[in-house]
């Protein structure tokens, strides 16, 4: 029961924010907009059935897809290997966005890139907990926002918190009635913001709910936390608030 209220929410979630991405192109916002809930859906459906049934109470919140992991491949922090060899899901249909960007092709599965941030995260609930069976009775892993953004001819890659405007409003604020959705479906007893961002969607989300919401450092390549100490001060740090 649980896993269909997951892929109803998510479907759900998955059409309502077409017209935001369209609106904020107009908007002038953004000049591309990536919907992988619509084209990875079959890999995102098939996390869905792998994940969201596991018994976890503790959700690992992050902020939107990357380019080289859930934007391919539909799933939370992906990354080809932990997909084909953690998660075991191969040879799903992954199709096109409906407006591409020639900076930034989609081809799934099969990016031959692998997303940092996600082999990083995966790899290390790998490392405490073994098998992804093992990983979903503890965690649960979503991205607050489904979309991917691009700004500019070269199609920078520019997370949620950059762009403003009253799109950007009423697409957190879907977002967050996501979120709520999630919780309740899957009785999450914690939330874990992955990076501060995450932390504040979450409490402003969850305001008035009895949960308990956290933060870790991101495993962004791009964060001095997350390099510290050759990334075992990230480690540590994670390590804290994970049940």
């Amino acid at each position: 029961m649980i896993v269909e209220r997951m892929i109803e929410a998510s479907s759900k979630l998955r059409d309502d924010v077409e017209k935001f991405a369209d609106s904020l192109v107009k908007e002038g916002s953004v000049d591309a907009v990536y919907n992988p809930l619509a084209y990875a859906w079959e890999p995102h459906r098939a996390y869905l059935e792998l994940a969201s049934g596991g018994g976890a109470k503790t959700l690992l919140l992050g902020m939107n897809p990357g380019p080289h992991g859930m934007g391919q491949m539909g799933i939370p922090f992906a990354a080809t290997s932990v997909v084909r060899d953690l998660l075991k899901i191969t040879n799903l249909e992954v199709g096109r966005p409906r407006k591409p960007h020639p900076k930034r092709p989609i081809s799934g599965l099969d990016w031959p890139k692998e997303e940092v941030s996600g082999t990083r995260l995966w790899g290390l609930l790998a490392n405490e907990y073994g098998s992804a069976e093992s990983i979903f009775k503890s965690v649960f892993l979503l991205n607050h926002c489904p979309l991917m953004l691009f700004s500019g001819e070269r199609a920078t890659n520019i997370t949620p918190d950059k762009i403003t405007g009253p799109t950007t409003k009423a697409l957190l604020e879907r977002c967050d009635e996501h979120l709520r959705e999630v919780v309740d479906i899957m009785q999450i007893e914690r939330v874990i913001g992955v990076g501060r961002y995450s932390e504040k969607r979450a409490l402003n989300a969850l305001s008035g709910i009895d949960i308990s919401v956290t933060t870790c450092w991101h495993p962004s390549p791009a964060s001095p936390l997350a390099n510290r100490n050759k990334g075992e001060d990230w480690k540590k740090n994670v390590r804290n608030v994970l049940p």
